[in-house]
């Protein structure tokens, strides 16, 4: 089976100085009760393109509105789910912040934080994604030493054209009346 996703780091401040600069990330707890630092991602939907999944689910995660920049990369893993080998890739973007306030109404996120882009590789709990960090912070400089042009042009990404099988169903808020802020409820 596999699993296309799509997401970014959207950075408030792309254009001043560096020292100033903040980037969302969405805290997930995991099983042994831990908060995993992440960026923003989902499954690409029916008719999206990557580029506008990436914007949506920023969107959806943390509150706040984008425009893509750059690609940043792809990671792809395996896991099990259900019995079920899964091969999921994430195609991740750079996005520069447009407006919005940081809000963690989604379910699936317990937190979301703006933070300093200089400490992005001690905050992200995942390898491939500090790496991403390494990339867009590249690109940060590319952008304010040269411009926009300096950055590579975005790939060619065509509108999803089949339904994904979810590892998981996504829940609304609807339907976790337990939940409230993406927080289990206390009894």
């Amino acid at each position: 089976m596999h699993e296309t996703s799509a997401g970014g780091l959207v950075v408030d401040g792309i254009d001043g100085p560096r020292e100033e600069q903040v980037a969302a990330l969405i805290g997930r707890v995991d099983r042994r009760g831990r908060m995993l630092w992440s960026l923003p991602k989902g499954h690409i939907e029916v008719g999206e393109t990557a580029e506008q999944t990436a914007i949506r689910e920023v969107a959806e995660e943390t509150g706040v509105q984008g425009s893509v920049l750059a690609a940043l990369g792809s990671i792809d893993y395996w896991f099990v789910t259900d019995g079920r080998r899964v091969h999921k890739t994430v195609h991740h973007y750079l996005l520069r912040f447009s407006s919005g306030e940081l809000c963690d109404d989604d379910v699936e996120v317990a937190e979301v934080a703006w933070v300093p882009i200089r400490e992005l590789p001690s905050r992200l709990a995942y390898a491939d994604e500090r790496r991403l960090a390494q990339v867009a912070d590249e690109l940060i400089d590319r952008l304010q030493a040269d411009g926009p042009a300096a950055l590579p042009p975005l790939p060619v990404t065509a509108p999803w054209r089949r339904q994904q099988t979810h590892s998981r169903a996504r829940r609304t808020r609807e339907d976790s009346p337990d939940r409230k802020n993406g927080r289990r409820l206390d009894p």
